[in-house]
């Protein structure tokens, strides 16, 4: 049983930096890809960044390029979101995805998801 847990979130200020962590546990991911997604109140869940195990291939929705890095640690078989110059829109649980395609995962489609961490910024 795959599982993936999300940590790092919290309470910053705009402009701040934030790390996100999300570790695995219970597979073998050397062929899939992990993702990042969140959902602000009120609103559907969007894609954020994707990466994948093997080659480290990365992908970011056009609202967080430039600002935010997902990045992955094989040893540890976890994944980073840093997060900086954060803005109040940001304010979202964030959830970690991991599925065996990077369309899959992109699309929201993954096989396993964590259980969230709230990041809140406030302005």
């Amino acid at each position: 049983q795959v599982q993936l847990v999300e940590s790092g979130g919290g309470l910053v200020q705009a402009g701040d930096s934030l790390r996100l962590s999300c570790a695995t546990s219970g597979g073998t991911f050397s062929d899939y890809a992990m993702g990042w997604f969140r959902q602000a109140p009120g609103k559907e869940r969007e894609f954020v960044a994707v990466i994948t195990w093997s080659g480290g291939s990365t992908a970011y929705a056009n609202s967080v390029k430039g600002r935010f890095t997902i990045s992955k640690d094989n040893a540890k078989k976890t994944v980073y979101l840093q997060m900086n110059t954060l803005k109040p829109e940001d304010t979202a649980v964030y959830y970690c995805a991991l599925g065996p395609t990077t369309a899959m995962v992109v699309s929201g489609t993954a096989d396993s998801w964590g259980q969230g961490t709230q990041v809140t910024v406030s302005s």
